[in-house]
């Protein structure tokens, strides 16, 4: 446990973060599948991303890496999976489970996937049912649309998969990032709209860095002609705009004015767009090419759809607890899927603190009071951990239970945020 110190002024300070979780583990899927060595430097090093590499290690396809100069080396293999058995573990991330899922199906031999207790509760069906579609055979193992994952790979056959939009971008990424090494061209099908679509975009984005093009029909569908495959290229990171969100909002929390470096106007990663939030509850904001910069001002409560960025609502839930008036946030009915379910927790934990919180299907309302002292249960959830935190930055005798599981996607998150404390 650890508990939060308040800050005696505004913070004013100038921040790097650590790379973007999803960027890192999207590189190391696609460099395996690329012909020759890709090197991706500014990678994020935390549970989630040691889960991908060596998950594909496992399977044969040699990941080396530096931690001192955040860089891997992937030796891609050119679509093909050496191993012809594994069983694989990787803990509680999902973009590890749906990203190597989907690429299995093109080995020849049989796999299994499976993770923590949380990971076997988070739906994979719709995934199992696209790749089926495409001649796959991926099934879940206890037959309940959940991991563990078995799959019996023989190649990917290709054609037209009809996919439903509404609980997981990763779905779609998972397919797209395969596709290009399946038989046919591919065609994908949106059922219903599509969460977090500016995540699609990355992976689009990422695959064009690796030389294969996506052809997106307004989010309704997705074509990819086969035959083209990645190459090996040198890939650097993007900071990540999710860890980024946490410093924003201290400058909102705190009155102070906070500089994100290496990240601006130009990102694709959609929970950059948090600072448009912020500037829409009061704060001043201002981007550059690559940087990001948020002042605090008087915060006022809002009524938000956040289905583009759901990993930042969290973080929206702690500087609404000091905004005058309610905030409601709509359109995050798949938040519950996610680590743990975060409406849920959210809800609880504001609560806990004596904050009046409401409860909705698909999200919550907020109803700012002074918040009290409590130890703020984290569901093993990392961003619990992070933006709660955020709270104690104001507020005496916040204390976070098992502080250890930011190590997810942000291992030094604590250090750095004391370390704000030097720019008072």
């Amino acid at each position: 446990m650890i508990e939060i110190k308040p800050v005696k002024g505004k913070v004013n300070a100038i921040v790097k973060v650590p790379g973007s979780k999803s960027y890192t583990n999207r590189a190391l899927i696609t460099a395996a599948l690329a012909e020759g060595n890709s090197v991706i430097s500014n990678a994020l090093f935390s549970e989630d991303t040691k889960r991908m590499a060596t998950s594909l290690n496992a399977l044969g396809i040699s990941i080396e890496e530096d931690q001192n100069t955040c860089k891997y080396l992937v030796h891609g293999k050119g679509g093909d999976i050496p191993a012809k058995e594994a069983n694989l573990f990787v803990g509680n991330a999902g973009t590890a489970m749906r990203f190597l899922t989907a690429m299995l199906t093109l080995g020849n031999g049989i796999y299994e996937i499976d993770g923590i207790e949380r990971m076997r509760q988070r739906p994979i069906q719709d995934l199992l049912d696209g790749l089926k579609q495409l001649g796959a055979d991926a099934v879940s193992k206890y037959d309940n649309g959940c991991p563990p994952v078995v799959i019996r790979a023989k190649g990917l056959r290709g054609g037209l998969a009809v996919v439903k939009g509404d609980l997981s971008s990763q779905y779609f990424s998972a397919l797209l990032m395969t596709a290009p090494y399946a038989e046919s061209d591919v065609h994908i099908e949106v059922k219903g709209g599509l969460v977090s679509k500016r995540y699609v975009d990355m992976t689009i984005g990422l695959m064009q860095q690796f030389g294969v093009k996506v052809i997106n029909n307004n989010y309704k569908t997705f074509f990819i002609v086969t035959g083209k495959r990645y190459r090996a290229i040198q890939y650097e990171v993007e900071p990540d705009a999710s860890a980024a969100s946490y410093f924003f909002a201290v400058a909102a929390i705190t009155g102070g004015k906070v500089k994100v470096e290496g990240i601006g106007k130009n990102s694709l990663q959609g929970d950059i767009h948090f600072v448009d939030v912020l500037g829409n509850m009061g704060c001043k904001v201002k981007w550059g090419d690559n940087w990001t910069e948020i002042e605090g001002n008087t915060l006022h409560g809002i009524d938000v759809d956040m289905n583009d960025m759901p990993d930042v609502v969290q973080t929206l839930a702690a500087v609404a607890v000091f905004a005058r008036g309610k905030t409601r946030v709509r359109n995050v009915r798949n938040m519950r899927i996610k680590e743990t379910d975060r409406i849920a927790a959210v809800v609880n934990e504001l609560r806990r603190m004596g904050i009046s919180a409401t409860e909705y299907e698909d999200g919550f309302e907020i109803e700012p009071s002074q918040p009290n002292p409590a130890i703020i249960e984290t569901y093993e959830d990392h961003r619990m951990a992070m933006s709660f935190a955020l709270i104690g930055l104001r507020v005496n005798g916040i204390a976070i239970k098992n502080p250890g599981c930011v190590a997810k996607t942000f291992p030094d998150y604590f250090q750095r945020l004391e370390g704000l404390r030097g720019g008072l």
